[in-house]
């Protein structure tokens, strides 16, 4: 299926060349288009004229009607009834955008629908650029590699984002009109894809890659609801567990997958212990994170109206009968990274609810390149550590009889994950020589000799607490 020849698709991405968010932004100014952003649009059709680019402002951002002639001008070298017959534009005398249209930097992205908006769509719709494809964007690594693989592809957003920094991208997905979608878009852009049609990894069965990333149909949805951009046709969170237990034959050596991911929280069960359970016991170091979590009340209602079927009553009870027959409190969503390593597997389950520094793709760099450093006892013992930038000491305390009497010190970052740590007051006076100066047997050496204690007995009381302050990031190697 295609939804547009070559030789058309080529040509739409001439006339299209000059319509990018660089350009709007340009020319009609940055308060315009954040009030566009937002769903104002006065400001922006104020400035609209009858060039192409004000065409094309009106047909796919503000989503007005334009007159027939204009479009067809603005659409020149591609052809009006070319327009028509594909489903780009629809209309008799005036004329509507059919497809959604948005922007990805400097990529222009045809899809089915705009994102958030409900009601009216085919099983096989395919979606635009929504809130959880942004955040894979932000947290793909963007290093140079040589292979990129793109798991349910969808238009294409993943895909042609990593055009950018591999040498060869392959990108699948089980809808036949999404892959139209993305080899439309890559056409309009002016780049290439291996596309490829299949469920989930089959169509790459027996390959590798150097990065994966996947915004896969992960919702979970009882059996049948067959929406295929959403319901990945696996049992409960089936989808991410077999992306998780295929890493190690997916990978290269030192290789990257990237994924966005639901999971059950079970009565009797801790979510990490599960997540953890996916994954191989040889060759990947993970690090997963929780970004929110729903009741099932709640989910089925967001899905639903998702799906547009806030009505459907039997669906929702059906749907919330299936997570009682599973014992299922709650869903978990955030992000999976997992790298292609020798020796035991280790993954670490985190919640991470608040505000963190962006883009997220730092943060992963900055928890794997941790991990990747020699941190064992005999290592630390001669480091050199100094205490992160941007990390504060706090302090809560009680008047007594005595003056102030602190109950309460932990650290907290001003940046990076932006975590806090309760720390007790042997941590604090360690951390206070921290400046990069003195190795660590030194610093324990002085402590013991303040406390009256063992220099190997306090350090093996202060190792793993070292350890964890600098894994989490308030210490510096």
């Amino acid at each position: 299926m295609r939804l547009l020849q070559p030789d058309a698709a080529a040509r739409l991405g001439e006339a299209l060349r000059g319509f990018r968010r660089a350009a709007l932004s340009a020319v009609y100014g940055p308060e315009a288009m954040a009030a566009a952003d937002r769903g104002d649009y006065r400001a922006l059709l104020a400035q609209c004229g009858d060039d192409p680019l004000g065409v094309f402002t009106r047909l796919f951002v503000a989503g007005v009607p334009v007159p027939a002639q204009a479009v067809a001008d603005a659409l020149a070298p591609f052809g009006f009834d070319e327009a028509r017959e594909c489903g780009l534009v629809w209309g008799d005398t005036e004329y509507l955008a059919g497809w959604g249209a948005q922007f990805d930097g400097d990529r222009l992205l045809f899809s089915d629908q705009l994102p958030n908006t409900t009601g009216a769509r085919m099983r096989e719709h395919v979606l635009g650029i929504g809130g959880a494809s942004r955040l894979l964007l932000d947290l793909t690594l963007r290093g140079p590699v040589a292979t990129a693989l793109d798991v349910g592809t969808g238009c294409g957003v993943q895909a042609l984002a990593l055009t950018g920094h591999a040498e060869q991208v392959t990108a699948t997905d089980l809808s036949e009109r999404a892959l139209a979608f993305a080899a439309l878009n890559a056409a309009v852009n002016g780049t290439g894809l291996e596309l490829l049609q299949g469920d989930l990894l089959a169509p790459v069965a027996g390959r590798t890659f150097d990065l994966v990333v996947a915004n896969p149909p992960f919702v979970i949805a009882t059996p049948g609801s067959g929406w295929t951009y959403r319901d990945g046709g696996r049992e409960a969170d089936g989808v991410a567990a077999e992306l998780a237990a295929a890493s190690t034959r997916l990978l290269n050596p030192g290789g990257t997958m990237q994924f966005l991911a639901n999971w059950l929280h079970r009565k009797g069960e801790d979510w990490s212990e599960r997540v953890a359970g996916w994954f191989p016991d040889e060759g990947v170091r993970v690090w997963a994170v929780e970004r929110e979590v729903l009741d099932p009340l709640d989910y089925v209602r967001t899905w639903q109206r998702d799906s547009g079927e806030s009505h459907d009553a039997e669906q929702a009870a059906a749907w919330l009968d299936w997570f009682e027959a599973n014992d299922v409190e709650a869903v978990g969503f955030g992000f999976v990274t997992a790298r292609r390593v020798t020796g035991p597997s280790e993954v670490v389950c985190e919640e991470a609810r608040h505000a963190v520094e962006t883009p997220w793709s730092d943060r992963v760099a900055d928890w794997f390149a941790v991990r990747e450093r020699a941190i064992e006892p005999e290592a630390l013992w001669t480091a050199r550590l100094r205490v992160a930038d941007g990390t504060v000491l706090q302090q809560t305390a009680a008047i007594g009889g005595e003056g102030w009497d602190v109950d309460r010190q932990w650290l907290q970052q001003a940046n990076g994950m932006r975590y806090a740590e309760e720390v007790d007051p042997l941590i604090v006076a360690f951390m206070g020589a921290c400046d990069g100066r003195a190795e660590v047997r030194l610093q324990v050496q002085l402590l013991a000799d303040t406390y009256g204690a063992e220099p190997a007995m306090l350090y093996a009381q202060l190792y793993p607490v070292i350890r964890r302050l600098i894994e989490r990031g308030f210490l510096v190697l």
